[in-house]
């Protein structure tokens, strides 16, 4: 038997298979939950069965450090079997929450995802879904009796709606051979597990090449939007940027990419969106992609145009100050190396929190016009100078930003590294992350953080 096909529990009669392949040369564990019936579409279940042998699969892969992958589609525990079903769900989840961490863990949604499977998907790192997919906890069923509100399964936990509203999938795809290929993409780009560092990809594109469109996208206005994605196709090796979660808190950009043919993560706040201002969602969207390249090695560039946190009444209420403390601990907590280029605008708490140097930055380059304060001479004025004529207000803000809105303060300070040209920026970021590549921090001696989830 090859290696491609080495299953597990091969006599399980249950809708279930579980299989060591090989994809691009490395051993991964792949899952595929659910029986094709008659009219093409695949759905089981979750059987106590199903769940022993996706237990199993789940418990080698981590044993054995290779990545998981499961192809899933199920309506939700089996209601016939009863407690026995809901029991193993349970074990399986636990298992799952055990790789966290130790290897990447891809869920492909080709179908339902209803109740306890859909779950998994929370905590699963990377999740694909079909555009016909659909996933929910509680269906349109039980919406309507303890509700009164009649919803279609499309309208409640349809992709779209939950790339849109929710996050919970990192890439949707038209059908289920563009996921098996986007499986493909996404392992590209991951190490097997925790103790292993991330594939190379071939250096073709040179780390001396110069950027200066990168520079040449920022408006003359600071007030002036751009596609902060085209900056870093720029900066990072040609056709490498994967986008995840890019329909879900657009105001912030979370791609996968290499540098020198090294794969790291991109973390952006994106001008088109909110003014690239920084919300809950995009809080959380930033965070968890931070601790899920720190967790398993990847590099991190963040690319800073932000005039702070979105204000306003309803996120305050809803929790601004806790989730934006999820972006805070995610770098705070960061050792793999770290490179933060200042674009434009960096000011007030969301300066400190896209990875300043007080964040245990690496190395902090900013961009000659780049404006790195407090608040923005508008917004001073409007506070200090509230009593002020118009000629008054319009000096005070000429002034403000000529002695603060500049990198070379905050570099003079030693806050920015280096103030460097747009067209040096792949240079520059490119030999940071070589000479970072030896990076190592020894961990402090407790069981974990108290995350502000």
């Amino acid at each position: 038997m090859s290696v491609a096909s080495l299953g597990l529990r091969r006599g399980t009669t249950a809708p279930v298979t579980a299989e060591v392949r090989v994809v691009d040369d490395r051993h991964v564990m792949w899952v595929e939950l659910g029986a094709e019936s008659s009219s093409g579409s695949r759905s089981a279940p979750l059987s106590s069965t199903i769940s022993a042998v996706v237990e199993q699969a789940v418990d080698t892969a981590r044993i054995e450090g290779m990545p998981l992958v499961t192809v899933l589609a199920s309506p939700g525990a089996d209601i016939v079997e009863g407690l026995a079903a809901l029991e193993g769900w349970g074990r399986l989840a636990k298992a799952l929450v055990d790789c966290s961490g130790i290897v990447p863990t891809v869920f492909v949604v080709d179908g339902p995802a209803v109740s306890g499977p859909a779950l998994l998907l929370g905590v699963a790192d990377l999740v694909v879904m079909t555009e016909a997919s659909y996933a929910f906890v509680n269906g349109p069923v039980m919406v309507e009796e303890f509700t009164g509100v009649r919803v279609s399964a499309n309208e409640l936990g349809g992709t779209s709606e939950l790339a849109r509203h929710t996050g919970v999938p990192s890439l949707v795809v038209a059908d289920r051979d563009a996921a098996l290929a986007a499986v493909r993409d996404l392992l590209a780009y991951l190490p097997s597990s925790v103790d292993d560092d991330p594939p190379r990809w071939p250096a073709d594109d040179p780390v001396e090449r110069a950027c200066p469109e990168a520079g040449a996208l920022i408006p003359s206005t600071s007030t002036g939007s751009y596609d902060v994605r085209q900056v870093a196709a720029a900066i990072v090796d040609a056709d490498s940027v994967l986008e995840i979660r890019g329909r879900w808190a657009p105001n912030v950009v979370t791609a996968f990419a290499t540098m020198r043919g090294q794969p790291i993560g991109i973390v952006a706040n994106q001008p088109l969106a909110l003014a690239g201002t920084l919300d809950i969602p995009a809080s959380q969207k930033a965070a968890r992609f931070v601790a899920f390249c720190d967790a398993f090695n990847l590099p991190l560039l963040t690319l800073v145009d932000t005039p702070g946190f979105y204000p306003g009444k309803d996120l305050e209420w809803r929790g601004m100050i806790r989730h934006g403390a999820q972006l805070v601990f995610a770098y705070g907590r960061a050792t793999v190396p770290r490179v933060c280029v200042i674009l434009r605008k960096s000011y007030g708490g969301a300066y400190i929190v896209m990875d300043s140097k007080t964040m245990g930055n690496d190395v902090c380059l900013a961009w000659p016009w780049a404006e790195l304060a407090v608040m923005g001479a508008g917004q001073a004025a409007a506070i200090l100078q509230r009593r002020a004529t118009p000629e008054e207000r319009a000096a005070f803000e000429a002034d403000y930003a000529e002695r603060l809105l500049n990198p070379y303060v905050a570099a003079d300070r030693g806050y920015v590294d280096a103030v460097v040209e747009p067209a040096d920026t792949r240079r520059v970021i490119g030999h940071a992350f070589e000479a970072l590549a030896d990076k190592r921090e020894r961990l402090q001696g407790r069981k974990h953080g108290n995350e502000p989830l």
